[in-house]
Parts: structure tokens; sequence; C-alpha cells
């Protein structure tokens, strides 16, 4: 049985709609010693990072307010080390913006309850490409990500 949304998540859901979702910044980088076509995989761990960073609400025209969602998320593969922190070999970071069309001013906990617990979930589908194609490019195992994978 699914969670009932709280009245200030389902105003929020009901007020805005879905605009564009971009890329704002990326970095990917294979440390210097290592080489991905030639490491056995199997001794690194894959650890990923997702974080709702900010949103703000803009008055973009006299009628028109839009709602910007900032999402971190990345990718890295380390090496355990024991007794240490682990090594890592290669990562791949992005921040996406989504946009969202506001029918009206919402109030901040509305918006901000929005943010932590719906953007996320129109900003996967561009990070799984994202990270697909970097780690082709950077010769990285192949990762396939699931359709959605969130914490509550």
């Amino acid at each position: 049985m699914a969670a009932k949304n709280s009245v200030s998540l389902q105003k929020a859901i009901d007020s805005l709609s879905i605009q564009d979702v971009y890329l704002k910044s990326s970095q990917a980088e294979c440390c210097e010693d290592f080489d991905p076509k030639r490491t056995e995989h199997n001794e690194l761990l894959v650890q990923q990072m997702h974080s709702v960073r900010r949103s703000e609400v803009l008055q973009a025209s006299e009628d028109e307010l839009i709602l910007k969602v900032y999402v971190r998320l990345g990718t890295r593969w380390v090496l355990p080390v024991e007794g240490q922190d682990p090594e890592i070999k290669a990562f791949v970071e992005a921040d996406f913006i989504a946009e969202y069309a506001m029918a009206e001013l919402l109030k901040t906990e509305a918006v901000d309850e929005f943010s932590l617990k719906n953007a996320s979930f129109h900003v996967w589908p561009y990070w799984r490409e994202f990270l697909s194609s970097q780690c082709e490019r950077l010769r990285l195992p192949r990762l396939i990500l699931p359709a959605v994978q969130f914490n509550r």
C-alpha cells in the first residue's frame, strides 16, 4: 500500500509541472595510476552519491513562477584499503537542475518537501544516461543503474 502524501506535498504536486531537466556541471576522471582497461574490476567497490542541494523560486515574468531544484549525483569506483579510507580510482559526478512551472506561489514547506521527495525522480533518467555514456567514454566498467533508487 502506497504511503499517503502530506497536504503540502500534494498541493505542490498539483501546482507544479516539469518544464526542463538539464546539466549544470559535471566532472569525470580516472586517477593517474588507474587504467580501467587493464584493471581487475572485481576488487573495486562502486559507491553512489545523491543530494538535493537547494531549490529556488523565480519570478520569470509578471505571471510566470518557476521552481528550480538543484540535484547532485555521483558514482565512484574505490579500492578498499584495510584500516584506511578507500582509494578513489575513478568518479563521475554531475549537477542537474529540474525546472517546474508553478501554477501558484507555494509555501516554503511545500516547495522543500517536493524538492526533497519528488524532483530526483525527474532527474534520475538523465543521470542514468549521463553515467552510462561517461562510463563508456572513460572505459569504466559498464554500470546499469536501476530505474529508480532513492532512500525514503
